[in-house]
C-alpha cells in the first residue's frame, strides 16, 4: 500500500470517529439536559456503525480528497427532542454546541501532546495526532457556521429576537446554496484560520506532520 492511499485511509477513518464523537455529544448533552431520545435509540455509543451515513461519512469523503486534497463529511444527525430540554433556548444552544465543542477538545488534547510529548512519541504516530487535530479543527470551525443545518444555526437561531425571524427563514429556504457557496468560495479564507490555529496548539504547521 502506497503512502497516499494510507494517507486517505487514515484521514477517512479520523474524519468517522471525530464525527462520531461530535454526534455523541449532542446526545449525551441532550440526556444530560433531560431528553434521552438519543439514548434510547442506541446513539450515546462511540462504535461509528450506528451513526455511518453511508454517503456522508464514506463515498463523499473519499471522493473529496481523491477530486480536491481536503476532505468533508458527515455522520447521520442524533435525533433529539428539544420540548424535553431543559433550559428553553439555552438548552438547545448547549446541545447544538457540545458537538463543536468537542471536535476543539479532542484537537486541543492530541494537540498538545504532540507540542509537549512529541520527542517520546512513534515517529510513525505523529502523522495519525497531526490529522486528528487538523481534522478536528475542520470540523469545529464548518460546525459553528451559522448556516442550516449546521450547529451555528441552530445556536444562531436559540437566540435570534422574534423580529428577525426572516433571518431564520431565508436561511433554510437557501440552506444548500449558502452551504455550496460556503464551500467552494468562502472556506479558502477561512482554511488559513485553521492553520493558524494548528500552530498555536501544536507549534507546526500541518505539511509537517501530514
Amino acid at each position: 500500500m502506497d503512502l497516499g492511499t494510507l494517507t486517505i485511509i487514515v484521514s477517512i477513518a479520523v474524519l468517522i470517529m471525530s464525527v462520531v464523537a461530535h454526534e455523541v455529544a449532542h446526545g449525551a448533552m441532550a440526556d444530560y439536559l433531560g431528553d434521552p431520545t438519543a439514548r434510547l435509540a442506541g446513539r450515546l455509543t462511540l462504535n461509528p456503525i450506528p451513526h455511518l451515513d453511508p454517503f456522508g461519512s464514506v463515498i463523499l469523503p473519499f471522493l473529496t480528497v481523491l477530486i480536491g486534497g481536503f476532505i468533508i463529511g458527515w455522520a447521520k444527525p442524533v435525533p433529539y427532542n428539544p420540548y424535553n430540554v431543559r433550559g428553553g433556548v439555552k438548552g438547545e444552544a448547549l446541545v447544538a454546541f457540545a458537538g463543536p465543542l468537542t471536535n476543539i477538545l479532542l484537537a486541543l488534547f492530541f494537540g498538545l501532546l504532540i507540542r509537549f510529548g512529541g520527542v517520546w512519541l512513534p515517529v510513525t504516530v505523529i502523522p495519525v495526532l497531526g490529522t486528528i487535530v487538523f481534522i478536528n479543527l475542520i470540523l469545529a470551525l464548518f460546525n459553528i457556521v451559522p448556516i442550516p443545518p449546521l450547529d451555528g444555526s441552530k445556536i444562531l437561531f436559540s437566540f435570534l429576537p422574534y423580529h428577525m425571524s426572516e433571518v431564520r427563514r431565508i436561511l433554510e429556504q437557501y440552506s444548500l446554496f449558502f452551504i455550496v457557496f460556503f464551500i467552494f468560495v468562502l472556506w479558502r479564507f477561512l482554511l488559513p484560520i485553521v492553520l493558524w490555529l494548528f500552530y498555536i496548539i501544536t507549534g507546526s504547521f500541518p505539511q509537517m506532520f501530514m
